[in-house]
């Protein structure tokens, strides 16, 4: 990955704990004196689905949590198991496999499943755990395709339970200054918007270079950062797309798994995007929105942290954030009390985003612009 590594993260997560505890201190500097009680609330009890590098990062990020609190385990590697529940305390009971996971359904204690495994389980499994009569939380791309995507949503609207979608971003504080700012009007009427995402993928091996498992190749991955970054970036839902693809290594990326793709948006309102999505080129993190009176530039964009940015009024300062955790403790509220945040993270809004990548792929195949429906 082109992310940090763990003990960066770590490290960072130390930081953030330590931030908290700071910001609990009154102004005389008493630490004794806290200015908010601890959180005496609901909380989500959730159990993750993919045991792997992902679903660690959210786990520890979880532990900083006050709304959320890890209680189930499900993979099919048993020894992944027993370190999870001996690290984290997770009875027996909370602990499944991929084939009885739908036992959850009489289990009490579990009110949530995070899906984090690979794209082409995310459908299937999503659907057993609304049957299951739990909130769903999956991780993005949602599915393969908009025709799964929608039967995701239709499963989880039958069982009435929530679908959420592992969009970290949109809690993201600079990020969201930002929307406040295109929102306030501060940037005049946006005209152009730039997204640059993509990384050297490693091992030819991995599920992310299988077709099957991810339902394509670098747009299905880091491209989906573009995409949903031009959306709530410009504000509005693209109407056409065009598209072109660069492949330098046919044996490492075979057929239908983009290594790179250009691909540029149109909007109502008249803006334009011009995107970059790779699996070949390090050092692509960074987005750009231009407007008649201003512009915001945030370079890393998307990266777990931290986010830096710049506005033609100056840096951005806003907090900086583990990322997972302000997105869990959101998502908590969100499923929980109904709460509603500034960017969209429900099961709609990861099927807009599937529906732009397949465009993507058939502007790809055909060299026409391809046109979405409103």
């Amino acid at each position: 990955m082109y992310m940090n590594s763990r003990r960066d993260f770590l490290q960072k997560l130390g930081a953030s704990a330590i931030m908290m505890q700071l910001s609990s201190m009154t102004a005389s500097g008493q630490s004794n004196e806290p200015v908010q009680q601890p959180y005496k609330g609901r909380v989500l009890r959730v159990a993750i689905m993919g045991l792997g590098g992902y679903g660690t990062r959210v786990a520890e990020a979880m532990q900083a949590c006050s709304k959320v609190k890890l209680v189930g385990l499900i993979s099919g590697t048993p020894s992944k198991i027993k370190e999870w529940q001996a690290k984290y305390d997770i009875p027996e009971s909370n602990c499944y496999n991929y084939d009885n996971f739908d036992q959850v359904k009489s289990n009490p204690n579990i009110d949530a499943v995070y899906v984090i495994t690979p794209n082409e389980l995310h459908h299937s499994q999503v659907i057993r755990v609304a049957k299951a009569g739990k909130h769903a939380i999956c991780e993005k791309p949602m599915a393969l395709n908009a025709k799964e995507g929608q039967e995701m949503i239709d499963a989880c609207n039958k069982a009435n339970v929530k679908l959420l979608v592992g969009y970290r971003m949109h809690f993201e504080p600079r990020t969201l200054e930002v929307i406040r700012m295109r929102n306030a009007g501060e940037f005049g009427k946006i005209r152009f918007f730039q997204g640059q995402c993509g990384f050297k993928a490693g091992d030819p091996t991995q599920w992310r270079l299988n077709k099957a498992l991810a339902g394509g190749g670098a747009l299905m991955d880091i491209g989906i950062y573009a995409i949903n970054g031009a959306r709530y970036m410009v504000g509005e839902e693209p109407n056409w797309v065009t598209a072109q693809e660069t492949k330098t290594d046919p044996v490492k990326f075979k057929e239908d798994v983009d290594e790179t793709i250009q691909f540029q948006l149109g909007f109502p309102g008249g803006a334009v995007a011009s995107c970059l999505s790779s699996y070949n080129i390090n050092h692509l993190d960074r987005f750009f929105l231009s407007g008649d009176k201003g512009f915001a530039e945030m370079q890393p964009s998307t990266g777990y942290g931290p986010i830096k940015g710049r506005t033609h009024n100056g840096e951005i300062i806003q907090p900086i954030v583990t990322h997972q955790t302000i997105q869990m403790e959101q998502m908590s509220g969100i499923i929980l009390d109904g709460n509603r945040p500034v960017v969209a993270v429900d099961g709609e809004e990861g099927l807009k985003d599937l529906k732009i990548i397949e465009a993507i792929y058939r502007a790809v195949k055909t060299g026409q612009k391809v046109f979405l429906k409103a």
